[in-house]
């Protein structure tokens, strides 16, 4: 492995000049891993939270969470900034982790259930996952245009930047339960928009 060292004026790291995470993405994929130590610092417990919220299990959250992390490491020269910023990016490669952990979990035990088998592999085509990733962007993106806007704030704020609640409720400076209220009834609309089944 080649590592490269870089001097600094007054003893700094690259990653400490920066702080745009689209910049930082750019130097972890050039393997500078002071950059991803500051991108992890930054955006970590964004991201435990998102997939904490989805995962419910601390124990499986903190795993998905480090192997996000490891994907970022491995994977982060595939980031194309023109395709969206990168704590979008980060977002997606989140849910998307998080679902597949949810999926496996339930298929797990209906094979359990069904056959008694565990642990079956299946193949991985990476072009049909990014085209279906595509599509469902573009679903979603469509029905977010039909909510309000405050709406569309707070499901933004909480689902897509990773926002506690009550931080939510900071940044827009309404109460907490209106926040729960705008959340809940833009979700509703949105699996309505969706045609998604309860």
């Amino acid at each position: 492995m080649l590592v490269i060292v870089t001097e600094r004026e007054e003893g700094g790291s690259a990653a400490d000049a920066i702080a745009s995470k689209e910049d930082l993405l750019a130097m972890v994929a050039a393997g500078d891993k002071a950059a991803f130590s500051e991108l992890y610092d930054q955006i970590a417990p964004r991201v435990f939270g998102l997939v904490r919220r989805l995962l419910i299990d601390e124990a499986q959250s903190e795993e998905v969470t480090q192997e996000i992390f490891l994907e970022i490491w491995q994977t982060a020269a595939k980031y194309a900034p023109s395709k969206g910023s990168a704590m979008t990016w980060i977002f997606t490669m989140s849910h998307r982790r998080a679902v597949d952990r949810i999926r496996s979990s339930q298929s797990g035990r209906d094979r359990d259930l069904k056959i008694g088998m565990r642990d079956y592999e299946r193949e991985f085509d990476q072009v049909a996952e990014n085209v279906e990733i595509s599509i469902e962007n573009e679903r979603v993106k469509a029905a977010m245009q039909q909510l309000t806007e405050l709406q569309r704030q707070a499901i933004s704020l909480a689902y897509y930047e990773g926002y506690s609640h009550s931080e939510v409720a900071g940044i827009l400076q309404i109460p907490i339960g209106t926040v729960k209220t705008r959340l809940r009834d833009g979700m509703i609309r949105l699996r309505d928009a969706m045609g998604v089944t309860a």
